[in-house]
């Protein structure tokens, strides 16, 4: 057992002293959370981000990690599993130009290049693909 005052970790909430005896783990899992707040305001100080979020430019939000609850990561898990299977019910060719346009971000006239084609004809097959994805996911779900 450990003991830790309490006005260290939350001198909002106490203002004197209030040592209390945790387990080890708990002491050191607490020691570790302000060890990355600090690292936090290290990094915070160092890239100039003290900018509101309000904002729009996105800086500060580019240095906050963003930790997935189990259930979100789940939910994402099942979401990947399931537009997988939607891409994987179409047609040869509308697969891989949905899979060229949106996972490797080929444009769709360049998509119409390597494959010879006109880039209406890759636009309307990405364009029936999607449909057809949305009628298979409604289905499943």
């Amino acid at each position: 057992m450990t003991k830790i005052n309490l006005r260290d970790y939350y001198p909002d909430f106490y203002t004197t002293d209030c040592i209390i005896e945790v387990p080890d783990e708990v002491a050191v899992l607490m020691d570790s959370y302000e060890r990355a707040e600090a690292a936090y305001y290290l990094r915070r100080y160092r890239h100039k981000a003290y900018y509101s979020l309000d904002r729009g430019d996105s800086i500060e939000r580019d240095i906050l990690f963003v930790s997935l609850s189990p259930c979100e990561i789940y939910e994402r898990k099942v979401t990947i599993e399931q537009l997988h299977a939607a891409i994987a019910a179409l047609p040869d060719k509308q697969a891989k130009r949905i899979y060229a346009h949106y996972f490797l971000g080929m444009s769709k006239s360049v998509i119409a290049r390597a494959e010879g084609v006109s880039k209406t004809v890759v636009g309307e097959a990405i364009d029936r693909g999607l449909k057809n994805m949305e009628k298979f996911l409604k289905k499943s779900l």
